[in-house]
């Protein structure tokens, strides 16, 4: 077990995490009415970039390591960081990843969510499900006590029941007041081995879930990460803190949107 470079918080901090992750999932709640067949993955990052704008945060991905966007999209057999393009027009029956983090006052909001376009497929229905189900897994593997080895065999064991493979090459970390930091959430682990979780610590649960193989590529863009294999790839993300006694998820949506197809609570 280690201890290196981890930030742990006080929980008085949770309460700006809160408001980070509250934004972060309410830009994710605007743009749901958007993502419909015919509109580009452009247009929908200038649509996010103004929300966030437009409630005091800032994009955090804009000037990340060179990245010029908003938002990270990933259509179908895209695994992550996706860029916008007014090119890429979203067909019926695409599945994509929206995946978008905010600055609020210091304090970094991380959170990606899957969007039917139209009518998906029942295959790719049921991977959307399926990774939505192992990222839960893996959070309600987060405790204080627990490691980082236990949430990632939750959710490469939730994978597996049903087939699918989770991705090695790209996992969780540690967030608050930087956007990448200690620990490393993988998608896979052994029981009790890794980073002994603490109350104070706070990190992104993000299982990338594909079809086929684990195994991606990355193309001439150097962002955009691909199955190897062209399968339909899934993926959810939250950022969470360690409590006490548990957890708690700063990302929930304040509609109650968990996994699509997405329907405002009454």
């Amino acid at each position: 077990m280690t201890h290196e470079k981890l930030t742990v918080y006080p929980i008085s901090d949770f309460d700006g995490l809160r408001r980070a992750g509250r934004l972060a999932a309410e830009t994710l709640d605007y743009i749901t009415p958007f993502v419909q067949p015919g509109i580009s993955t452009a247009d929908l990052d200038e649509r996010l970039e103004n929300y966030m704008r437009s409630h005091g945060a800032i994009p955090a991905t804009i000037g990340y390591h060179g990245y010029e966007k908003a938002s990270c999209i990933s259509p179908n057999h895209v695994v992550c960081h996706g860029i916008p393009s007014p090119t890429k027009i979203l067909q019926d029956g695409d599945i994509i990843n929206i995946d978008i983090t905010v600055i609020l006052d210091g304090w970094f909001g991380d959170t990606s969510r899957m969007y039917y376009v139209g009518k998906p497929s029942i295959k790719a229905k049921r991977l959307v499900e399926t990774t939505y189900a192992t990222m839960m897994a893996g959070i309600e593997a987060c405790r204080p006590g627990a490691t980082t080895g236990d949430i990632g065999h939750a959710m490469q064991q939730t994978a597996a029941a049903k087939n699918y493979s989770v991705v090695m090459d790209y996992c969780g970390h540690g967030i608050g007041r930087v956007f990448h930091g200690q620990p490393n959430i993988l998608n896979y682990g052994i029981p009790g081995r890794g980073t002994l979780l603490v109350p104070g610590l706070v990190f992104t649960v993000e299982p990338m879930v594909n079809i086929g193989t684990h195994e991606t590529l990355t193309l001439a863009d150097g962002w955009t990460a691909i199955t190897k294999d062209r399968s339909l790839s899934a993926q959810f993300e939250h950022m969470i803190g360690i409590t006490e006694t548990g957890y708690e998820i700063f990302t929930l949506s304040p509609k109650g949107y968990t996994y699509p197809p997405y329907q405002e609570d009454k």
